[in-house]
């Protein structure tokens, strides 16, 4: 029976989807909108000139990186990438954008700093656009629906207008709580002075000054090469993590479980899990730090005492969840799982066992 609903136990379908009640769980069937806005695609070209040149300038710093670059420019790059991407993975999106955690104001004056040498736009716009992403995923007013396709929700969304829903829903998403923020106010006041010199400037000129670099590899390698690989890891989360890989939480959605992905992206490609619980800090549920580098930092500062009040998701709930709605791909429980057979158990050595 088809109903409407103003929200779902995804956390990610809202207002207007229209969903079928199935088996305890929820099954989408179709979006629609009320009034829908007129839309007609109109092409940015002067980003399609940009992203071109990005894309060609990183192809030769990438030839230079095997041909002449110095090994210390090469560390230096990737360096810079991963700084950059836990500005967004740690920053951006875990504290800000998902207030999973919080942090003391010397974390959070780090992660601004990687957050404008990453260049995504300043926390506030980046925050707000991936809080309509969660609120309105997969429908028009999805910056980068991947329904759309995986070019469109790749780059292409970034090389046209804007969907007017997307600007619609887009006002209605509370950020008062960046507003608060005096780091992200600075941040955004003076964004276009310190973007250049943190994203451009400043990782050019150090393999320059430092170490003797030609500006031809510092420029093509450690910058333009630097920046464009972390753009498309970012990216790739809202396209390949959106349309392939295993959804063991919800597989109603489009959100997939992608492990390339989570490597390539510090750990933001265990999407599946995510959007179902968009509020853990982790964005996964897992056991160690091999395939998340972003919670590896952020413990680390928990532990040093900048970052604190680390919400997670309990197994019971995580069980729970997975039974439900889940597609059958996640693993055994562990021991008190129904599968475990009992030949399995007699075998298994219990070590300081109690009587």
């Amino acid at each position: 029976m088809a109903i409407n609903v103003n929200s779902s136990p995804t956390g990610v379908l809202f207002e207007e989807d229209l969903v079928d009640v199935k088996n305890g769980g929820v099954k989408q069937t179709k979006k629609v909108e009320s009034n829908p806005p007129k839309y007609k695609r109109e092409i940015v070209w002067r980003n399609v000139i940009l992203f071109g040149y990005l894309h060609i300038a990183a192809v030769y710093g990438f030839y230079l990186m095997l041909t002449s670059a110095k090994v210390l420019t090469i560390v230096w790059a990737v360096l810079l990438y991963q700084a950059g991407g836990l500005g967004i993975t740690a920053g951006a999106h875990r504290l800000w954008s998902h207030r999973a955690y919080k942090a003391k104001w010397p974390l959070r004056l780090i992660l601004v700093i990687f957050n404008t040498l990453a260049f995504q736009n300043h926390v506030h716009e980046w925050a707000r656009d991936h809080r309509v992403h969660h609120k309105y995923s997969e429908t028009n007013a999805d910056p980068h629906n991947a329904t759309r396709g995986f070019f469109f929700s790749h780059i292409g969304w970034l090389l046209c207008r804007k969907h007017p829903s997307v600007k619609e829903k887009g006002k209605g998403i509370d950020i008062s709580d960046l507003d608060a923020d005096p780091i992200l106010a600075f941040q955004k006041k003076y964004y276009m002075i310190l973007m250049p010199l943190a994203c451009f400037v400043i990782p050019t000129l150090i393999p320059m000054y430092l170490w003797n670099e030609s500006f031809t590899c510092s420029w093509f390698v450690a910058t333009l090469f630097r920046y464009t690989f972390t753009l498309n890891m970012t990216w790739l989360v809202n396209s390949a993590a959106h349309i392939w890989g295993s959804k063991p939480y919800d597989k109603t959605i489009n959100p997939s479980e992608n492990l390339p992905v989570a490597v390539l992206a510090l750990g933001e490609g265990w999407h599946n899990y995510h959007h179902v619980f968009p509020w853990d800090y982790k964005t996964a549920e897992l056991g160690n730090y091999r395939t998340n580098f972003t919670t590896a930092f952020i413990d680390f500062f928990a532990w040093l005492g900048w970052a604190y009040d680390l919400k997670t998701v309990p197994l019971s709930m995580v069980e729970s969840r997975v039974k439900r709605t889940g597609d059958g791909s996640h693993e055994v429980w562990g021991w008190n799982d129904k599968d475990l057979s009992e030949e399995e158990k007699s075998q298994a050595e219990i070590i300081s066992k109690r009587e």
